[in-house]
């Protein structure tokens, strides 16, 4: 029999969520993007709105495909709190890293506010929303 699982783990595996769209973003992979979101997702980005997993995978893309093509993304946990067993609000700091970038440039620097839903055991994405970090 195993134990259930504990806070800690879902800490841990709540601030995980990031790593994977590092991952996914470095790779310009819109699938592996996607699938850290929940069917019913929605991700507003300034600008911009989408709604449901196959409209994050096309935004993200066309996203690869264009703009973002060669980008990487950094993000850091800087607050997480549970809304319940199976709920999480995480937030972040972080940007989007072009070319030998280790930071943000200042202009690409976000924080972030990940709503996050235990799905099958797994922590999936429900709603994203970020803003400039520096605004004026």
């Amino acid at each position: 029999m195993s134990a259930s699982p504990t806070i800690t783990d879902d800490i841990t595996a709540v601030s995980e969520v990031p790593k994977r769209i590092i991952a996914a973003w470095a790779a310009n992979d819109a699938d592996a993007f996607a699938e850290v979101f929940t069917e019913d997702a929605t991700m507003v980005l300034p600008g911009v709105f989408v709604s449901g997993r196959d409209g994050i995978r096309g935004y993200m893309a066309g996203a690869y495909a264009g703009p973002l093509r060669g980008t990487r993304v950094a993000g850091e946990p800087i607050s997480v709190r549970f809304t319940g067993a199976d709920g999480a609000i995480l937030v972040t700091r972080g940007g989007v890293l072009v070319g030998d970038e280790t930071q943000p440039a200042p202009e690409r620097a976000v924080h972030a506010t990940w709503v996050l839903a235990k799905q099958d055991g797994r922590w999936l994405l429900t709603a994203y929303q970020n803003s400039p970090a520096n605004a004026v």
